[in-house]
């Protein structure tokens, strides 16, 4: 489809995938985006959904909402997780249909592969095993989207696209504590060592995990060029094409912010699933698709971002 005066529709666009996909759309042209807040619109409510829909009138719509956190989160609240990522995509891909939306890109995640998936990551393999138990309940709501899209398209010849992005990281990340990933989490850990001197910092799991992460703005170039240059039922991997052990992606991070204390894996903790890393050969196959924002210079981008944007007042460190 043409992004360029199109009207688009961001569910999730206040988030951070979102605001930066929103910015990316804005580029292309789009002659408006709409990217409606939780509080504007609650998508686990059916009527939300319709009146959503009804007020957007779009053209395009991507669906990135959703209840998102770490392996922590996922741990604490595994059927919130589930229910409320499940109901909030069963109920507008429906709305989209009966609305005769012309195109929905439904953005899904790398936690539905199967924990035992083969390196790199296939999408074939998409349906060979159950995901990793740490956040099953979400890769499994999440993998509905494509289930859904796909049998929308076969018996309504609806234009239902889904992308499974691998981990995202980049400015504007969350860098809460209880809900965070953990590029934000490191960084933000590490910040504090150094404001606080401390000489150690802890991480969860035994640091031998690896993943691939995928610089935000790299992601919202991505899901527009699949907007606007893909229509097809399989399912496609968004990734850098990479990936890195979470101690050697600690040591980078300290590197990069010049800590240099001693950083803790506590093996107590879950790693969660061993290895991530994508095949992105079919997304530069089917839509030209290819990361070109390296790791560490997406690292540093981030953490001066966190630096200039989210550090407390030098008054309030000393208080506390």
């Amino acid at each position: 489809m043409e992004l360029r005066g199109s009207r688009v529709l961001v569910t999730g666009g206040a988030g951070f995938l979102g605001r930066h996909l929103v910015r990316a759309l804005h580029a292309q042209g789009a002659s408006s985006v709409m990217a409606p807040r939780r509080s504007e619109y609650d998508l686990v409510e059916r009527a939300a959904v319709q009146r959503l829909i009804d007020d957007a009138r779009p053209a395009l719509v991507v669906h990135l909402a959703g209840r998102v956190g770490g392996i922590g989160a996922n741990r604490a609240t595994p059927g919130s997780f589930f229910y409320e990522n499940l109901i909030m995509g069963a109920q507008l891909l429906e709305e989209c249909r009966l609305q005769a939306v012309p195109k929905v890109v439904t953005v899904g995640t790398v936690c539905a592969y199967p924990k035992w998936t083969p390196i790199p990551f296939r999408e074939e393999d998409l349906w060979n095993g159950y995901p990793d138990e740490t956040n099953a309940p979400y890769g499994l709501a999440k993998k509905m989207l494509l289930v859904q899209g796909q049998a929308y398209r076969a018996q309504y010849g609806m234009n239902v696209v889904h992308l499974l992005p691998v981990n995202l990281y980049g400015p504007q990340d969350n860098f809460d504590p209880a809900t965070s990933h953990v590029i934000p989490a490191l960084i933000r850990r590490i910040q504090e060592a150094m404001e606080e001197n401390r000489a150690v910092i802890e991480v969860w799991g035994s640091g031998l995990a690896s993943r691939e992460f995928l610089y935000v703005e790299d992601a919202a170039r991505g899901i527009c060029m699949a907007a606007a240059g893909f229509d097809g039922a399989e399912p496609v991997n968004l990734g850098a094409g990479f990936e890195i052990s979470i101690r050697d992606l600690a040591h980078l991070i300290a590197e990069l912010m010049g800590f240099t204390g001693e950083i803790r894996f506590d093996a107590t903790k879950p790693d969660g699933q061993q290895r991530r890393c994508l095949d992105t050969s079919r997304a530069e196959r089917l839509f030209g698709f290819r990361a070109t924002t390296s790791l560490e210079e997406g690292l540093r981008r981030t953490i001066d971002w966190y630096k200039t944007r989210c550090l407390r007042p030098a008054s309030e460190t000393m208080r506390a």
